[in-house]
């Protein structure tokens, strides 16, 4: 991956219903347009996202989705209003902020939810979009999160009995995401923080498969345990606000846009029918699976990421 390198502009951007969207530029000013989107939902954009790109070929645009991250106000903080985030208000703050930058078209890098956000995105406005480059996808559809929620269970049985515990015993047997989301939005502080506590510890656990594995550090600070999990379960419960096979219907939309998919076998978070699925529907994807990968950018996926971002930087 590239050194480290700085922004050398950032803002606010007002996207209104009393949001700030956080943003930041770095790079070359005159390069080609590129939006990093950030998974979770809640995850934030770290620094690291920047060293997939050449810093002398790219514009690259970072941006802490709605109430996470840099953003305010804070998805953590109980009393932050959900209705007003959904995936449909993060597609207009996208274009919002793009025409902010002036920017005619960028270039679309986006993991695990990142994927599902990109390909509601592009669908919506392929115009703005030059290409994609997407690994550990998910379409977040209702199939994939009892799977990930529920189904998973079989492979991680013991694990899964522990997350299913974590809520009232009358809300086991329905929508595991929207029971968390219940309790983490109690207003007792303890009961917040083992959900959150709970729902973490789930998701190191199914994607600690492939080797290699480290757990997110990020878990042990409360505020971000906080935001991280009220949004993904404000999203996951509600299956992305999108039409359950949306994404994978109107695949289509998404022709002449070159796009490169990279997947892991092992990715059980994220079963690889999913990307494959995709591509199968999609005219101008390059698909690659990954023989030893899981879930994120080890096992060989972030180089073959870094190789396609290189290959489109001198595409216009």
């Amino acid at each position: 991956m590239y050194p480290q390198f700085e922004p050398y502009d950032n803002g606010l951007l007002d996207v209104g219903d009393g949001n700030l969207v956080y943003w930041e530029v770095c790079g070359n000013p005159d390069g080609k347009p590129a939006v990093v989107l950030h998974g979770g939902p809640g995850s934030g954009a770290t620094a690291g996202w920047r060293r997939y790109f050449d810093p002398a070929a790219y514009r690259v645009v970072l941006v802490d989705q709605r109430g996470c991250g840099r953003s305010t106000p804070s998805a953590g903080d109980p009393a932050t209003d959900l209705s007003v985030n959904t995936t449909h208000h993060l597609i207009r703050d996208l274009e919002q902020l793009r025409a902010h930058l002036g920017i005619d078209r960028w270039l679309v890098l986006g993991a695990s939810w990142g994927c599902t956000l990109a390909l509601a995105y592009a669908q919506r406005h392929p115009a703005s979009v030059s290409e994609m480059v997407l690994f550990s996808l998910t379409n977040t559809t209702h199939r994939e999160v009892d799977w990930v929620t529920r189904q998973m269970g079989r492979i991680l049985p013991e694990e899964w009995a522990r997350f299913r515990d974590g809520v009232p015993e009358s809300e086991r047997d329905g929508n595991l995401a929207a029971a968390y989301a219940r309790l983490l939005a109690d207003p007792d502080p303890a009961v917040r923080d083992r959900a959150s506590r709970d729902w973490c510890t789930w998701e190191d656990q199914h994607v600690a498969i492939a080797t290699g594995f480290q757990a997110d550090p990020r878990f042990d600070d409360p505020e971000f345990r906080m935001t991280f999990t009220r949004l993904t379960t404000h999203y996951w419960a509600n299956a992305a606000f999108l039409q359950d096979g949306e994404l994978q219907a109107n695949a289509g939309k998404l022709a002449g846009i070159p796009g490169v998919l990279v997947h892991g076998r092992l990715d059980i978070s994220g079963p690889a029918d999913i990307a494959w699925n995709l591509a199968q529907a999609w005219p101008d994807a390059e698909l690659t699976l990954v023989d030893r990968a899981g879930h994120g950018s080890r096992g060989g996926i972030g180089d073959i990421v870094l190789a396609a971002l290189d290959r489109f930087a001198t595409r216009r």
